[in-house]
């Protein structure tokens, strides 16, 4: 009898956690986790775990950081991702914080709190069965400018937090990034936007690509030739000054796509296949992609 009821509990929790359609996807159900409290509310990342996680074994991570122009949006944008990333066996996490509409806060809390994401995961890897040394981060738009602020800008750290746990991924997956606010820049106007028109910070302060230096991780970004707040021009900008300090940074261009393209079709498909592709190479992936077998 007691064997019985456990088989049902084990059961249950399967069905509870995973789920498969027809057409092979693979469905993760997600566990929150608190990380930060804050005056204006408390932030909590989403676990996706692999099917056959085992707590006794180590996974790689990747953690990503939802687009909204640092105003709105949520962790879902990036479900889809997530539990393809935990499917090919990592441990992949989507992130909230702060922003304007819900929070009344500017990016710099936002960086703020996308560095301590990264942090909560590394002093707790353990806990987690994360390897501490391949954390990527992920993000689109503003949540690719979060991502990369993560590797690149300095400061915007939580004093209440061991800062002798560092906030910075091992690798960077971004699409359509804003990675620049500095003056001529679209992501300029929109950080005074955030603001209320008040430069109590200049928001060159928070340019990943004004702080690329030689520990910048390696980089794939994924983005649209028609898109028009993140320029080819920009990207071009952004992968030559890596290239100056010999790092890799794949940029790969989709013709005629706009921005926020990454969610949709078969754009999806490739994209996901590409991040897939680049954190294979970087020691993150182990065997061959699913993502056509799961989506199409």
């Amino acid at each position: 009898m007691y064997k019985f009821r456990f088989f049902l509990v084990s059961f249950f929790l399967l069905l509870t956690c995973t789920l498969f359609s027809q057409n092979n996807k693979v469905f993760i159900k997600s566990e929150k986790v608190l990380y930060k409290s804050t005056e204006q509310g408390d932030l909590n990342l989403y676990f996706y775990r692999p099917l056959n996680f085992d707590s006794s074994k180590t996974y790689n991570c990747i953690i990503f950081f939802h687009g909204g122009a640092w105003n709105n949006g949520n962790y879902k944008q990036f479900e889809r991702q997530a539990m393809y990333f935990a499917s090919r066996g990592m441990i992949a996490i989507s992130a909230e914080y702060r922003i304007k509409s819900k929070h009344g806060t500017t990016p710099f809390e936002s960086i703020e709190d996308a560095k301590s994401a990264i942090r909560f995961v590394r002093k707790n890897s353990k806990l987690y069965s994360i390897n501490n040394q391949r954390i990527a981060a992920a993000g689109g738009s503003a949540g690719g400018h979060l991502a990369a602020s993560t590797a690149n800008v300095k400061g915007f750290e939580n004093s209440n937090e061991n800062l002798q746990v560092s906030s910075k991924p091992n690798a960077l997956v971004l699409y359509n990034p804003v990675l620049d606010t500095g003056p001529d820049a679209w992501g300029y106007n929109s950080f005074l936007r955030r603001m209320d028109g008040k430069m109590t910070i200049n928001p060159v302060e928070g340019s990943p690509f004004h702080g690329i230096s030689k520990d910048s991780p390696p980089t794939i970004i994924l983005t649209g030739t028609n898109d028009k707040i993140v320029s080819v021009e920009m990207i071009s900008r952004y992968k030559k000054k890596m290239e100056s300090f010999n790092l890799r940074c794949d940029v790969i261009f989709y013709e005629g796509a706009e921005h926020s393209f990454f969610n949709k079709g078969e754009d999806f498909i490739d994209t996901l296949l590409k991040s897939d592709l680049f954190l294979k190479s970087n020691w993150y992936l182990e065997g061959n992609p699913s993502v056509k077998k799961q989506y199409q």
